[in-house]
């Protein structure tokens, strides 16, 4: 069903799709970035090749309309390069404290960055400017998701927590119990009613909105195999990329293994994402390869029969921020993942040429 593979040549981290081309950005561990242009069934042509950073090449995203790709390393860094040309726009050299670990697209002029020790800053890029920074979590911030709505941050972590962020008072609103293992991806499912989160044992975690504390439901079907990306298909289907290379599609509520989509390969899965269109799902993994599947049948496959009553499924009350807005902070039991940087200095001049 692959229909496009790419040899990218080393170990992919990140992955991410231009927002209206026909294009696929990859950062890999050597601290490159590759950008790919994809045609079905015919070989990936690549564009650029750029040597972003000293250390590995962790986050990727498309920013501005897709006129440049902003990317975070543990060299403490942000660069935003265009895509034009691939010569170097802008670099923030001491972006945070620790080593970036994930970017993520918040709105059309924000991006949030995330790194080894917690640290969650949101970046405007028209005010261009820093304009948020929180002290989320203990560990490293492992997935960033973003409520629209309520302008609410979700960021899971290794501490095994999940933090929401409130950017309009710009303070930590709530922060769930630790759990017993390490959170690495998150997705707000059924309209904002669930909050989905993967977890290093293969377990799905789901909290209910505004009940943040602790899970409402679990569902261990795809345990042991830890679940390092999760993928929104729609309210009710979302898209896993688990530790055995296995890539599933999951219902939720009710909670259910729908069907296998593809292997990538014996080799967890690193990274999931859509093209613009939705026509490919991109899957990144330990094995070099980015590999783009066709959508088209497995939406075809699944279309029937796969919506459900969601609400008569879900008991929970759709709480509105019940939880405390002052969580005071607890020793996780992991042991913290060390980078310190040295001093961050000023951000405001970040976006000051893009």
């Amino acid at each position: 069903m692959a229909a496009v593979e790419i040899d990218l040549g080393k170990l992919p981290f990140d992955i991410d799709f231009h927002p209206s081309d026909h294009l696929v950005a990859a950062g890999l561990i050597s601290g490159d970035l590759l950008l790919y242009r994809y045609i079905a069934d015919s070989p990936a042509q690549k564009l650029l090749e750029v040597k972003a950073h000293s250390e590995s090449c962790r986050a990727v995203r498309f920013i501005n309309e897709g006129r440049a790709i902003v990317t975070g390393s543990p060299d403490f860094s942000i660069l935003a390069t265009d895509v034009e040309t691939g010569t170097e726009i802008v670099r923030l050299e001491n972006s945070h404290e620790a080593a970036v670990n994930r970017i993520v697209n918040l709105t059309e002029s924000t991006i949030a960055s995330g790194d080894d020790e917690g640290c969650v800053k949101v970046w405007d890029t028209r005010q261009r400017t820093c304009c948020s920074s929180f002290n989320a979590q203990e560990e490293y911030i492992s997935d960033i998701t973003f409520a629209a709505d309520s302008m609410k941050l979700l960021a899971t972590s290794g501490d095994g927590t999940l933090t929401v962020c409130n950017l309009r008072s710009n303070k930590i609103q709530t922060r769930s119990e630790f759990s017993e293992e390490e959170l690495l991806s998150v997705v707000i499912m059924k309209n904002g009613r669930k909050v989905i989160c993967g977890t290093q044992s293969g377990t799905l975690l789901l909290y209910s909105w505004g009940f943040f504390k602790d899970c409402s439901d679990r569902f261990i079907d795809l345990s042991p195999n830890s679940i390092d990306a999760l993928l929104k298909l729609d309210e009710d289907r979302v898209i896993t990329g688990s530790e055995n290379g296995i890539i599933s599609l999951v219902g939720i509520l009710p909670n259910r293994i729908i069907q296998p989509i593809a292997e990538h390969s014996e080799y967890p899965v690193e990274r999931l994402a859509f093209s613009h269109d939705k026509k490919y799902l991109g899957s990144a993994s330990h094995d070099q390869l980015l590999k783009l599947w066709d959508l088209n049948e497995l939406l075809q496959d699944s279309a029937d029969g796969e919506k459900n009553d969601s609400a008569a499924e879900d008991s929970d009350t759709d709480g509105m921020d019940v939880d405390d807005n002052d969580p005071k902070s607890s020793k996780g039991s992991k042991k913290k993942n060390v980078n310190k940087g040295k001093d961050p200095g000023t951000s405001s001049d970040f976006f000051s040429d893009l």
